[in-house]
């Protein structure tokens, strides 16, 4: 049988895509390996010891009705489907903070990956993304004292862990860790009235270990005492000028309390409906908990400038995104 030639499409012409030659070189880095190999070692130590303390984990929450309204503005990150609007989860305090009511369990965690599309100013932070992980986690009928604890021992457990399983890796990226030996605590009005606005930025560059920093005015959802009018929350703080390692409080669980802070807040009711039906069902319970950024603690522990040197594909507010 004679050969039929089958003429074959002419293919479109790829569209060029330019990308900075910076973008490739940072994949490339061969310290990459080096700082994997301790986020790797920093993530065992976390989940072996949530799971040593009987806290469970929980699947993240990527799309939802409600997230945290946070306590500063971030650009909308909202989508439609099939005419419900959904957001990018920013947090899950509120989901957590429903499971820890509805379970019957100490507590549970998450690795959440949270999207918080903040603006250009924030770039030169070292500390934001517009993505990131946060390894969240809600105590059961806690107290602000009981969660710090926790954290603690978290802390100083995943330090002296990667300072034994990573040394290698350590002394290539020049970073000599020391295990906390101590976990100081301060007030922020009285860090404030010392040093401005600006008091934890100027105490963790002069502290050598983490560190609290206690009651600060935030969302609806952190407690605050009746009579005192103390808010119930806190920050840990990493040393050596590295900023805020991880924020929370113990959690108002009363549908009245919640209505009222709303309000105070002029946070939308509506926006937030399903989380204030289960409140007003009283299925919330008291708990407390905190959420910490990953690559933050990643980039304390291989002691890099900028948070966006430990990760492969980082997305930095003001900055063109490649990947």
């Amino acid at each position: 049988m004679e050969n039929i030639l089958i003429p074959v499409p002419s293919q479109p012409t790829p569209k060029v895509f330019w990308m900075p030659k910076k973008s490739i070189e940072h994949i490339q880095r061969k310290e990459m390996a080096d700082i994997l190999k301790v986020q790797s070692a920093a993530m065992k130590a976390v989940q072996d010891y949530l799971w040593e303390k009987g806290i469970l984990l929980s699947s993240p929450v990527i799309l939802s009705t409600i997230t945290d309204p946070l306590n500063h503005d971030v650009e909308d990150s909202s989508l439609k489907y099939r005419g419900q609007k959904l957001e990018l989860t920013k947090s899950m305090i509120l989901h957590k903070q429903l499971a820890v009511g509805a379970l019957d369990a100490k507590g549970i965690y998450i690795v959440s990956p949270n999207v918080r599309l903040e603006g250009d100013h924030t770039s030169l932070s070292g500390r934001h993304l517009l993505e990131f992980s946060q390894v969240d986690i809600e105590l059961r009928d806690a107290s602000s004292e009981d969660f710090r604890k926790l954290i603690e021992g978290l802390y100083t457990h995943v330090i002296r862990y990667v300072k034994e399983s990573c040394a290698p890796e350590l002394a290539r990226l020049g970073r000599n860790l020391k295990v906390p030996t101590e976990y100081k605590v301060f007030k922020s009005d009285e860090l404030r009235e010392k040093y401005g606005d600006r008091f934890e930025e100027v105490v963790s560059g002069m502290e050598k270990s983490p560190f609290w920093v206690l009651s600060h005015y935030r969302e609806f959802y952190d407690k605050q005492d009746k009579e005192s009018g103390e808010h119930i929350n806190y920050d840990l703080v990493y040393p050596e000028g590295y900023g805020e390692a991880l924020s929370g409080g113990e959690r108002e669980h009363e549908y009245g309390r919640i209505l009222e802070k709303m309000r105070e807040r002029k946070n939308s009711e509506d926006a937030f409906a399903p989380y204030l039906q289960i409140a007003q069902m009283g299925i919330l319970r008291p708990s407390a908990g905190g959420g910490f950024g990953v690559e933050r603690m990643v980039r304390f522990l291989c002691g890099k400038q900028h948070v966006r040197d430990v990760i492969l594909f980082p997305k930095v507010p003001g900055e063109k995104v490649v990947f």
